[in-house]
């Protein structure tokens, strides 16, 4: 069965989709202030939230192929960011932990980006603030169910 969608669907999730990677890009501004590039930040976040993780499951996550994220991990490995473990009942299979010092340059990235974000809601109205609010649990619901 297939669903039909109406053209203000459409148009919504176009503006959405717009507006999610426009936001996205204008955040990574915050950044610049940390001592690492995108795909090195963004595989430390999958690590820190999603893992231990095994590389091959990093890769995937990353949209990356192996020997891709080989590197990255060996970067952010080296900058003392992540560790590699054995796993104890697979001597075959290794997974990347992040470190204390990786999960602090995480999260001190995310507070940057956070506070820039509420910076800025913080001038709206309270109508705005409240729809946007709103909007957001509504947001949240959508991506569960995607």
């Amino acid at each position: 069965m297939s669903i039909i969608i109406s053209e203000n669907s459409q148009k919504t999730a176009e503006q959405l989709h717009s507006v999610a990677i426009h936001l996205l890009r204008k955040l990574r501004r915050e950044d610049a202030a940390c001592e690492l590039n995108g795909p090195r930040l963004s595989a430390l976040s999958v690590v820190v939230f999603a893992g231990p993780v095994t590389l091959g499951d990093l890769a995937a996550a990353e949209q990356v192929r192996p020997p891709t994220m080989t590197r990255i991990v060996d970067a952010l490995a080296a900058l003392g960011h992540v560790t590699r473990n054995k796993s104890g009942q697979d001597g075959r299979s290794t997974y990347i932990t992040a470190t204390p010092l990786g999960k602090k340059l995480l999260m001190r990235g995310r507070e940057r980006r956070v506070q820039a974000l509420a910076r800025q809601i913080s001038e709206l109205g309270l109508k705005e603030r409240t729809t946007l609010q709103e909007a957001a649990e509504i947001l949240k619901q959508v991506i569960e169910a995607i």
